[in-house]
C-alpha cells in the first residue's frame, strides 16, 4: 500500500510497531559480510528450523503466530567476535556462536528467557551480556550506523518504526529546498569519500544551476581501498537511510534521478540495495510524487568492475555512462560537468548516510560532535595486527590512542605498535609520536597522510616498513588508469626501485630517486588518486629511513619479514644428514653426504623454506 501523505506515514510507524512489539522474543542474527563468511548464514537457518518446529511458533516473515522471530540484521561492527546473535527485548548478545549452540540459545534464552553466559563476550575477567556494554561499542559513538544490527536490514517497516523517513517528510513539508542547502551548509558536514570537501557547498554549486532543468545526484559506493568496508557495511546493514540521505539531496538540488555505484564485489549490498529501492517504490517513498509532495525521485544502481580509479569522480560518472572509466581534466568539476555532461552531486554512502540525522536534528546539533573544522563522527574499519579488528564510528578528533587502545583492545598479542596505515593505498602511515594525534581532515594532512575513507591498518613491530611501502605502491600502480605520464610511469618507477631495495638490491641513491620521483608524482598527476599515490613511500621514508638504509647497506630487514633477506643455514651438530632437505629442494641448493652435515648453497638458495618444513630434526634455520 502506497503511503500517500505525512499521516499516512505516521499510521504506517504505529501499525510497523505494534508488529514488532508482538514479539515476545526476536533473535538477531548477523548478517553482515564478515559474519556470514564466519558461518551465520547457517545459524540463522538452524534458528528458523528451531522457530518451525516448536509449537505455538512462527518466524517473523510468516506472520502467523508472532511470538518469536528470527530475522537477519546488518553488521554489528565487533567482527572479530562472530558469529554473532542477538537476543531482543532481552538485550543479550551472544559471540562467536556455532551451530551447536543453536539449541541452547533457542531453549535456554528464546523460550525460558535465560541467558547463556559462556556465549557472553569476556575480557579481564569482567563478562559482557548488553551490547551496548561491550568496551568496543561502549565507547563509539554511533549515527552513521546506529541501526546496523538492531533490526531486520531488509525491513522498509522496522526502518520506518525506527523513525525513518521523519528526515525526508520534515524536508519535504517543513523546509524548501533553498532550507535543506542551508542547513546542510551550517552543519558543515564534510564528505566522507576521502577529500572532506564541504557537502554544503557543493549542494550548492549544482542547485545555482537554475538555467540548466536537469540534474543527477550520484551516490559513490565504490570503496576500493583494501581493508576498507564502512560504505558496504551501511548499504548492507541500513539501506534506507542512504536512500532518505539520497532522496534529500535530491529534493535540495532538484534532481529527480539517482545513481548509486556499487563495485561488483558487493554482492550483498546490491541485493539489499536492490530490494530497498523496490520496496521505498512500492511504498510511495521513491518514484514519482513522493508522499503526494508533487517532488519525483527515481534511484538506479550501477555495478562497477571493481577499478580503484572508478572511485575518483570523473572516472566514476565516465563509468555509468558506459565509458572507460577514465579521469578528465578539470575544470570543469562534476558539480558543473558531470554525469553526461549534466551539474552532479556526488558524494560516498557515509555523507549521505548523515543527512537524515542532520536535517532531523539540526546543523546545532551535529556541530556539538566532532571539532570545529570536521565537525560530526567517521566510520573506520580497523584491520591488522589489532586484537578486535572490526567497523567502529568515533567523533572526528579522535586521538589513535584511544581507537587501537581503548576500542581496539590493543596490539594482538600484546605487541607493540609500530604504526598505523590511514587512508589506504594512498595515505600514508602514522606513528608512535602520532599516538595521540586527534583524527580529523586537516590534522592528518600534516603528516603527510589522508583520512581517506577511513580503512585503519594497524601494524606491529613484526611490520617492515619498506615492505608495507612496496604493497602499496604495487596497487596504486596495478590500479593506475594509464591516462597520465607522471602517475603511469611514475609509480611504475616507484615500484621497481621499492622492489629492488626489498630484494637486497638497493642503491642508496635509489632513496634520493624514489623521493623526486614522489615529488613528481604527487604535484603532476592528473587526479586526485594519483597525486596521493605516493604518499606512503613519502611518510615511510621520512619516519622510517633507517629500515630503508639498513635493507641497502646492510642486506637485514629488522622485522624479518623481507624473503630476500634471509638466509638459510644448516646447524652441523644438528644435521643427522639424512639428505631429506636436499631431496626436496626445487633447485638443487643442497649438497652433502649421507650421514654428515649437509650444506645449503646461498647463491643457489630461492629461500622457498622447503628445507626447513622437511627437516625433522630443526638442523635448519634462517639468519636475518
Amino acid at each position: 500500500m502506497i503511503i500517500e501523505n505525512r499521516d499516512a506515514l505516521l499510521k504506517e510507524r504505529e501499525l510497523a510497531q505494534k508488529e514488532i512489539d508482538s514479539f515476545d522474543c526476536r533473535i538477531l542474527v548477523c548478517a553482515g559480510t564478515g559474519c556470514v563468511a564466519s558461518g551465520s548464514e547457517k545459524i540463522y537457518e538452524r534458528m528458523k528450523e528451531l522457530c518451525q518446529e516448536t509449537p505455538g511458533v512462527s518466524v517473523e516473515f510468516q506472520k502467523d503466530v508472532p511470538h518469536i522471530g528470527a530475522v537477519k540484521t546488518g553488521c554489528q561492527g565487533i567482527c572479530e567476535l562472530g558469529p554473532l546473535v542477538r537476543i531482543e527485548p532481552l538485550h543479550y548478545q551472544y559471540v562467536k556462536v556455532t551451530e551447536e549452540d543453536c539449541m541452547e540459545i533457542f531453549q535456554r534464552t528464546v523460550l525460558n528467557h535465560e541467558p547463556v553466559e559462556h556465549l557472553f563476550y569476556k575480557k579481564g575477567g569482567e563478562s559482557y551480556a548488553s551490547p551496548d556494554e561491550i568496551p568496543f561499542i561502549a565507547k563509539q559513538t554511533r549515527i552513521v550506523l546506529e541501526n546496523c544490527g538492531k533490526f531486520d536490514a531488509e525491513s522498509l517497516d522496522e526502518y520506518i518504526a525506527s523513525g525513518g523517513y521523519d528526515a525526508l517528510t520534515k524536508a519535504l513539508f517543513d523546509m524548501t529546498p533553498e532550507d535543506v542547502l542551508e542547513e546542510i551548509d551550517k552543519s558543515k558536514l564534510r564528505g566522507r569519500g576521502g577529500g572532506g570537501f564541504p557537502a554544503g557547498r557543493k549542494w550548492k554549486q549544482v542547485a545555482a544551476h537554475k538555467e540548466e532543468p536537469v540534474h543527477y545526484i550520484v551516490c559513490n559506493g565504490d570503496e576500493g581501498d583494501p581493508g576498507a568496508f564502512m560504505d558496504g557495511s551501511v548499504m548492507e546493514g541500513d539501506p534506507y537511510r542512504l536512500i532518505e540521505g539520497m532522496t534529500i539531496g535530491a529534493y535540495a538540488t532538484a534532481c529527480h534521478d539517482g545513481y548509486i555505484y556499487v563495485r561488483a564485489e558487493y554482492p550483498l549490498s546490491v541485493a539489499r540495495l536492490r530490494k530497498a529501492i523496490r520496496q521505498a517504490e512500492d511504498k510511495g517513498l521513491l518514484g514519482d510524487n513522493i508522499l503526494g509532495s508533487g517532488f519525483s525521485f527515481h534511484l538506479h544502481i550501477n555495478r562497477g568492475a571493481g577499478a580503484f580509479v572508478c572511485g575518483e569522480g570523473s572516472a566514476l560518472t565516465a563509468s555509468i555512462e558506459g565509458d572507460r572509466g577514465m579521469p578528465r581534466v578539470k575544470p570543469p568539476r562534476t558539480v558543473d560537468h558531470g554525469l553526461w555532461a549534466k551539474p552532479t552531486v556526488l558524494n560516498n554512502v557515509e555523507t549521505f548516510a548523515n543527512v537524515p540525522g542532520i536535517i532531523l536534528k539540526g546543523a546545532d546539533w551535529f556541530r556539538t560532535i566532532g571539532t570545529e573544522g570536521s565537525p560530526g563522527t567517521k566510520t573506520f574499519s580497523i584491520t591488522g595486527a589489532i586484537e578486535n579488528t572490526g567497523l567502529i564510528e568515533v567523533p572526528m578528533g579522535t586521538t589513535l590512542r584511544e581507537i587501537i587502545y581503548d576500542i581496539g583492545g590493543g596490539i594482538k598479542g600484546g605487541g607493540d605498535f609500530k604504526a598505523i596505515q590511514i587512508g589506504g593505498p594512498s595515505g600514508g602511515c602514522l606513528t608512535k609520536e602520532h599516538l595521540d594525534v586527534g583524527l580529523d581532515f586537516d590534522n592528518v594532512k600534516k603528516y603527510n597522510a589522508i583520512m581517506g575513507s577511513g580503512g585503519l591498518v594497524v601494524m606491529d613491530e613484526n611490520t617492515c616498513m619498506v615492505e608495507v611501502a612496496r604493497f602499496f605502491m604495487s596497487f596504486t600502480q596495478r590500479e593506475s588508469c594509464g591516462k597520465c605520464v607522471p602517475c603511469r610511469e611514475g609509480t611504475k618507477r616507484m615500484l621497481e626501485i621499492l622492489e629492488r631495495i626489498v630484494n637486497g638490491e638497493g642503491k642508496l641513491e635509489d632513496l634520493d630517486t624514489l623521493e623526486e620521483l614522489a615529488s613528481m608524482v604527487k604535484n603532476m598527476a592528473l587526479c586526485g588518486l594519483g597525486k596521493s599515490a605516493p604518499l606512503p613511500v613519502i611518510s615511510t621514508l621520512k619516519t622510517f629511513r633507517k629500515e630503508y638504509e639498513e635493507h641497502i647497506l646492510e642486506h637485514k630487514c629488522a622485522a624479518k619479514s623481507c624473503t630476500a633477506m634471509r638466509k638459510y643455514i644448516i646447524n652441523p651438530e644438528f644435521c643427522k644428514g639424512c639428505g631429506k632437505c636436499a631431496k626436496n629442494c626445487p633447485v638443487g641448493a643442497i649438497s652433502g653426504v649421507r650421514k654428515q652435515a649437509y650444506h645449503i648453497n646461498p647463491d643457489v638458495c630461492i629461500k622457498c623454506d622447503a628445507c626447513r618444513e622437511n627437516c625433522a630434526f630443526d638442523a635448519v634455520y634462517v639468519e636475518y
